[in-house]
């Protein structure tokens, strides 16, 4: 299907007159009429994108045409485009619209992308699962009885059902990587810094980082190279070299994380975890067993990190200038964190968690630093175990713990990418598996190496 194509042969065709921006336009419309009934992963579709497509034909005739020429991208609901409704997945801003563009919205539109419309996920990315939208969960096309993760669900979910390109989501501790995993995709966090997150409405402005979800890893990292780097408009974002992510034939020492060996609760996630450590050592790369410290405390610090930074960030939410009050319109999740931040910023607990938690922050992040210097990448699993049933209930610590895998590189602010490796097979159903790979702060480099390689040994 022409809609299922690496994007940079994709481009290439559009950019030869082979496939019009326009047919591909019509295309993804008509995948979108026909199922997001079914999906419900589309919130709203740009009324403007099929005149826009139309205007990218008639500017091929210069043949002055930007990277992202006529691939159509699909955006999370926490991202601020101009005239489109940027509800974060719910209630409390449903009638709120955009008035500018994120940055990477803008750099999509300069190198002549398509923006098709806005996706759904957990509200205010409060959320592992994609079911506590506003607006009810997204299905996941590839495993249809199982949740697509979250909390960027519906980026994931959209690559699965084929109804978009290219999407881009937010990740503060695995909301990309998660639903990668369980939709059979690719999905990237970048660095800290890499991206700018101007526009963004964050969970938590110390980890978030907005990173694309594609059909494969050489689609991601095109997107990547385009949309990283500097800008004056945030603050955390840095003025550092964007290097090649093209694929290099190199052998490569691959760290292994002790620690979660134990964490694995998936018999068939452990089996398949360890085939691949092993083919990866039959490929001629050496796999090094290392240690993290205090990395079995990255879930109990990520979570104080997020509900007072989240709190903070709804504090501006009092319907005044923004929809309606938070407190009053917000689902049960994302009231939970929010309350949990102010009961943890109250002066009687000042320095007993939030400062506590950021102190294990910085030593992970620094026993990440000493790590690399040993390895040139880290592999891990994305989830202990498989994606649970739509519905299925869960307690919330046990919900939390699916990001014991994926927080630690928010915390240490390095880059992480998850890619589809097999599908377990469970009774009738077969069930996308995703692992992945962390590397050190702006070596997305080396983290594409190490997917890349993953990815040859899918179904392997």
């Amino acid at each position: 299907m022409v809609n299922n194509a690496n994007l940079i042969e994709k481009v290439a065709k559009m950019k030869a007159g082979e496939l019009t921006c326009t047919k591909n336009v019509q295309d993804f419309l008509a995948e979108v009429e026909k199922n997001n009934k079914k999906y419900n992963i589309f919130l709203e579709i740009n009324k403007n994108a099929l005149k826009r497509a139309q205007e990218l034909d008639n500017k091929r005739k210069t043949g002055d045409l930007g990277k992202f020429y006529g691939l159509v991208f699909a955006l999370k609901s926490n991202m601020s485009v101009e005239g489109l409704t940027i509800s974060c997945a719910s209630k409390t801003l449903e009638t709120y619209k955009g008035t500018y563009n994120a940055d990477v919205v803008e750099t999509i539109l300069k190198e002549d992308g398509i923006i098709l419309g806005i996706v759904n996920n957990d509200e205010f990315a409060s959320g592992i699962s994609g079911e506590t939208s506003a607006f009810g969960p997204c299905i996941n096309a590839n495993a249809p009885l199982r949740v697509p993760g979250g909390s960027s669900a519906g980026s994931g979910a959209v690559i699965a059902a084929k109804m978009a390109d290219v999407a881009l989501g937010s990740d503060t501790g695995g909301s990309n990587r998660n639903p990668a995993s369980h939709c059979g995709i690719t999905g990237i966090k970048p660095s800290y810094g890499r991206v700018s997150r101007f526009g963004l409405m964050d969970l938590s402005m110390s980890l978030d980082q907005i990173g694309p979800l594609t059909k494969d890893v050489s689609s991601a990292a095109f997107i990547l190279q385009e949309i990283a780097g500097y800008s004056e408009n945030d603050a955390i974002s840095i003025d550092r070299k964007v290097q090649s992510y093209e694929k290099k034939d190199s052998k490569y020492t691959i760290g292994i994380i002790k620690e979660f060996d134990d964490m694995i609760a998936d018999e068939k996630i452990k089996e398949l975890y360890i085939n691949k450590k092993e083919k990866l050592q039959s490929l001629g790369h050496t796999i090094k067993e290392i240690s993290i410290d205090d990395i079995t405390l990255a879930v109990e610090a990520y979570y104080p990190i997020v509900y007072v930074e989240f709190f903070s960030g709804t504090r501006k939410l009092d319907s005044v200038k923004y929809g309606k009050k938070f407190e009053a319109a917000a689902g049960i999740e994302a009231l939970r964190r929010a309350m949990g931040g102010q009961e943890i910023s109250k002066s009687e607990f000042d320095g007993a968690y939030y400062k506590k938690a950021l102190k294990v922050k910085e030593i992970i992040s620094d026993s990440f630093s000493k790590a690399f210097k040993e390895v040139d990448f880290i592999l891990t699993p994305i989830s202990p175990s498989l994606p649970h049933k739509l519905g299925e209930s869960m307690s919330v610590e046990d919900g939390y713990a699916v990001d014991v895998f994926t927080c630690p590189s928010n915390l240490a602010g390095i880059c992480a990418g998850a890619v589809s490796v097999d599908k377990i097979k469970e009774g009738d159903e077969e069930i996308p598996v995703g692992f992945q790979i962390m590397a050190n702060k702006f070596r997305e480099d080396l983290m594409f190496q190490g997917l890349y390689i993953l990815e040859s040994l899918q179904n392997r």
